[in-house]
């Protein structure tokens, strides 16, 4: 994408070049081609115009990933409308609360939203349309439901000779516009809408080809698995392959380990977006059990033996993910340092970076061949990143950053949007890091998460999660304080404790406990682990919800 040009235009480019190549498919479904893709968006374009749809009004999304949720994001982006995507695990009154708080004119709504949300607690809301077909199934507009009856009679008269792609012009956006505004779904508890304009997407988009583009051959695979109403899945999964000329794959199921890993093998996709927590499981389920036994790990000290016994398990592992990726990205939350440490043992192509919705996403990236363990990357063309500490090397401080990628502000919160972004135009993100000399970032944790231990050091619970979550029995965890003292609450992995009394699971915790403090300096150890009956509630893009989790003294 050239930085000179706009996303639309670029949007409209990779449509005409790529017109007979394969766009779109839902997973063991129906395919749809570049020239498909633009037939349904000048539909809808004609659907809009017709019900006096204008620009700049907001048109919200909400439904499982599928081949005709992207055709309304991008039909509503190249029509100069702003659109509004709400992730499909939200309860109906979030829905609700999004819908009328944006301000939305229309909504598309996937099967299972349709069922939940209600037209009358969203007043202002002209017409629901279903995502699956692109029906009316709910009108307050005349003008809507004309133009929805003769659709089809007016998309032929405007092109009687057929459709082609030489008539494909979409509307010529501007840096600073509004495209979409995008309500956060962190682990705070409470949503903001961020305003993202068009210079926010085409500069990841721009990076994103420029970067990874050139080892992924036009026509390439991709499966997208995170959701795409979350900025993560919506940029690197969707908008920068469909800008490449990629075949997108949409799992519109559960994405559990045994589907995706399904998907894996059946995709074959050039390169692989993931939250930790789907690459932590599908290495732990699939890849541990192989290569942690006795036999293994002796053949591994062997100089000789050793590697071709790691070219072997590299092999094994590549095929997992449909062995034809370039690289895997984890985004989202760190990668658990041993399921990373293995992973570059056996120099498999792993990287991480980092970024938040307030960037669209992203603030910092590596390649493989530059990513440096336990880091997310340096930071991306257009971004400035900071670490506000007296000693960025050794000493963490919050990460600010300012460029292109930030947002305009949060939507009808002028507050909110002073206490993140100051005078100088910095972002104020949050989160707390140190950075290398080379410019690598290591995120320590949350400033919001960060506890006070009871000598007054800062202790940060992500970094002892992550080594408890290594631990026999624990499928995941989150340290909380206590008082003066820290506990660990633990959701045993259901596998592995399958056969074991509450009381032996209790001992294998207490013995987890007294190894991991070992480990720990004394004003960040475990007074206590306490048993979760059940998994934590998450985000969408697998956080825990940590808010819902304090211990009252």
């Amino acid at each position: 994408m050239e930085t000179t040009h706009s996303f639309n235009y670029c949007v409209q480019k990779a449509i005409v070049e790529n017109w007979n190549l394969d766009a779109l498919t839902d997973f063991q479904g129906v395919t749809l081609q570049y020239h498909d893709v633009a037939r349904k968006i000048e539909k809808l374009h004609i659907l809009f115009e017709n019900s006096g749809i204008e620009q700049g009004d907001k048109i919200a999304i909400c439904g499982r990933n599928s081949a005709h949720w992207a055709v309304a994001y991008l039909a509503t982006l190249t029509y100069g409308a702003v659109v509004v995507p709400i992730l499909h695990e939200y309860q109906p009154e979030q829905i609700h609360n999004i819908v009328n708080h944006s301000e939305s004119r229309m909504l598309f709504v996937g099967d299972y939203a349709a069922k939940e949300v209600l037209p009358s607690e969203m007043p202002q809301l002209e017409g629901i349309i279903h995502l699956p077909d692109f029906s009316l199934l709910c009108s307050r507009s005349e003008k809507l439901d004309y133009a929805r009856e003769h659709l089809n009679l007016m998309f032929g008269s405007k092109y009687p000779k057929a459709f082609r792609a030489e008539q494909v012009a979409y509307h010529e956006d501007q840096p600073e516009e509004l495209a979409l505004i995008n309500y956060t779904s962190g682990t705070t508890g409470f949503s903001k809408g961020v305003m993202l304009p068009y210079r926010a997407l085409t500069g990841n988009i721009s990076f994103c080809l420029d970067v990874i583009g050139p080892h992924m051959p036009k026509g390439s695979n991709m499966l997208l698995m995170l959701p795409m109403a979350h900025m993560y899945g919506m940029a690197i999964e969707f908008l920068f392959p469909f800008m490449h000329g990629c075949h997108l794959f949409f799992l519109n199921r559960l994405p559990s380990p045994a589907v995706i890993a399904q998907a894996l093998g059946e995709v074959k996709p050039a390169f692989v977006v993931a939250v930790p927590l789907i690459i932590e499981k599908i290495i732990r389920k699939h890849v541990f059990p192989k290569v942690q036994g006795n036999v293994v790990k002796l053949l591994l000290q062997m100089p000789v033996i050793s590697k071709k016994v790691k070219e072997r398990i590299f092999n094994q592992v590549y095929e997992i993910f449909g062995g034809k990726a370039y690289q895997v990205i984890v985004g989202g939350a760190a990668l658990n340092q041993e399921v990373e440490q293995f992973l570059k043992s056996i120099d498999f192509p792993i990287t991480t970076g980092y970024g938040t919705t307030e960037c669209a996403p992203l603030i910092s990236y590596s390649d493989y061949h530059d990513f440096v363990p336990t880091s997310c990357g340096t930071p991306v063309r257009g971004m400035e990143v900071h670490i506000d500490s007296p000693d960025p090397e050794h000493v963490a401080g919050e990460i600010i950053t300012r460029g292109q990628n930030v947002m305009l502000g949060y939507y009808k919160n002028p507050e909110a949007t002073r206490e993140a972004i100051d005078e100088e135009g910095w972002y104020h993100t949050g989160d707390l890091a140190t950075m290398s000399a080379d410019g690598h970032i290591f995120i320590r944790g949350r400033l919001k998460n960060m506890l006070l231990g009871s000598n007054g050091q800062n202790v940060y619970p992500e970094e002892i999660e992550d080594q408890l979550n290594s631990m026999p029995m624990v499928a995941e965890c989150l340290v909380v304080q206590n008082g003066e003292h820290l506990v660990a609450l633990v959701y045993p992995d259901k596998d592995d404790a399958e056969n074991a009394s509450e009381a032996e699971l209790k001992e294998v915790m207490e013995q987890n406990r007294q190894q991991l403090n070992e480990k720990l300096p004394a004003y960040s150890r475990i007074q206590e682990i306490r048993l979760q009956a059940e998994e934590f509630q998450k985000t969408p893009k697998k956080s825990i919800k940590r808010y819902l989790y304090k211990i009252e003294n």
